[in-house]
Order: C-alpha cells, then structure tokens, then sequence
C-alpha cells in the first residue's frame, strides 16, 4: 500500500483508517458514501484507496441490490 506522505504528513505520525461504504446505485455512491461520514470527524481528506469493491446480489433475479467499498485513508496526527 503506497501513501503520498507528503501530503499526508504534517506530523511525523501518520494514521491510517479503514472505511467500508454502501450504496445500492454504484460503487462510486459507495465511495462517497465512505468519505461523506468520515469527513464528519477526519479533517483534511484529500484521497483515498478504495482496497476492495464487493456486491451483495439478489438470488432469485442475479441484480445487485448493494455495492459496498472498502477504503483507507491515511492522515497525519495532530498534537
């Protein structure tokens, strides 16, 4: 897993989280979905690495009815 710690780093100290979002439009309101509830307590988020995309899918007509995505996000620690 590669950071741009440059931009993440302010501190010396760098935190990484895991965020899994869902949606039942598309992997990409997933995404946001992850971001838009982390943003309410992370501050400057900036990128992400979406780590893995999973579906659930209907049995009985093979639609998917929830995209689901697992992100991290890594920041630099305040004092």
């Amino acid at each position: 897993m590669v950071y741009n710690l440059e931009v993440v780093m302010t501190s010396h100290i760098a935190k990484i989280v895991e965020i899994v979002g869902s949606s039942e439009k598309s992997w990409q309101d997933a995404a946001q979905a992850a971001v838009s509830e982390a943003k309410k307590t992370v501050r400057g988020i900036k990128g992400l690495e979406v780590q893995d995309m999973t579906a659930k899918v209907d049995p009985n007509t093979g639609n998917i009815t929830q995209y689901r995505v697992c992100v991290k996000r890594a920041f630099g620690i305040e004092h």
